[in-house]
């Protein structure tokens, strides 16, 4: 995928104005530094050092499964840590979509929560020895959360990715918003084959790319918010999966990388470049900001072009979403 240059954009950098506000609060930047980790010390120190860099640059944070917190609440405060050094940001909590109402609403009032990530991650649990294998009833558990939780709800997935008729499902339950996370990013499918799993190796292609996930959600033409995340590696990713039609994105392990590799100095330099990228491709596109971009031309081609017609999305329409 593609994005034009605009040789002559009639802005200046300082135009340039990425902000939103969303879920009550306003981000500098439509970025959610996403679902990592926490229960254990070295997740405390990594979810500290997040939630730092998520204050000093105005980014959204959505912490790990904390499933573990209430199991053992000695790591409640590996969780809890990220509303201590970010107690006006935008925090989002994080269950398991079979969880249940009850547990969605302990973890989002463990951290404070602004919202709550329900993660579908049915093939990792199927590549697990000791994994769920009972996903019957999902559906119901999920109308019962959208019901009964205080903050909003995203039905994300890690790493497979949505398909249209995936979102239509949620949809009709209530859901409006969804974190695509399609192939391309970390696989879990890998992660638990190397630890012994149970598809050993022939399921490592597994799942829908990002790319085409994002383009099958957008085509649904539903009233919803979209978060585009799976393989963002670059600042050019996250324009291109904005002017695709997400309205916010999602990075995660290139971050973690950088941190346990240079600490959070090394961190806080990379992401300053890095939004400094944003807002140039911003500029050299010729959109002043996010509505805009949401105009500008993407030229889309192999395999996800493929994938589009074959899905039969009117590439017409999407060339004039």
């Amino acid at each position: 995928m593609h994005l034009i240059n605009c040789s002559i954009p009639e802005l200046d950098l300082q135009d340039i104005d990425l902000s939103l506000n969303i879920w009550g609060k306003k981000l500098h930047y439509p970025l959610v530094i996403n679902a990592l980790t926490g229960g254990s010390n070295e997740a405390q120190n990594i979810n500290r050092d997040l939630a730092i860099i998520c204050k000093k640059y105005g980014l959204a944070m959505a912490v790990g499964s904390q499933t573990i917190a209430w199991e053992d609440p000695n790591w409640i405060q590996s969780f809890a840590i990220v509303r201590d050094y970010n107690p006006e940001g935008l925090i989002i909590a994080n269950v398991g979509a079979n969880s249940g109402s009850d547990a969605a609403r302990a973890a989002v009032a463990m951290i404070k929560a602004d919202a709550l990530q329900l993660h579908f991650n049915v093939p990792q649990e199927l590549a697990m020895p000791e994994g769920d294998r009972h996903f019957r009833g999902i559906v119901a558990k999920v109308a019962d959360i959208v019901k009964e939780c205080p903050v909003e709800v995203i039905a994300k997935e890690v790493g497979f990715g949505f398909s249209r008729e995936s979102v239509h499902q949620l949809f009709n339950i209530g859901v409006k918003v969804f974190d695509i996370s399609g192939q391309g990013g970390t696989n879990f499918i890998v992660i638990e084959d190397n630890r012994g799993g149970m598809f050993h190796g022939e399921l490592n292609s597994w799942g829908i790319p990002t790319a085409v996930s994002l383009a099958e959600t957008v085509a649904c033409r539903l009233p919803i918010t979209i978060i585009a995340s799976g393989g963002i590696r670059t600042a050019y990713d996250v324009v291109k999966s904005l002017a695709l039609g997400a309205d916010m994105v999602g990075i995660a392990g290139p971050l973690l990388r950088i941190l346990r590799r240079g600490g959070i100095e090394q961190l806080d330099r990379f992401m300053n470049n890095f939004l400094y990228c944003l807002k140039a491709i911003f500029l050299m596109s010729g959109a002043q900001n996010l509505a805009v971009i949401k105009t500008k031309p993407v030229i889309i081609l192999g395999s996800t072009a493929q994938w589009l017609k074959a899905r039969n999305i009117d590439p017409q329409w999407w060339a004039n979403r």
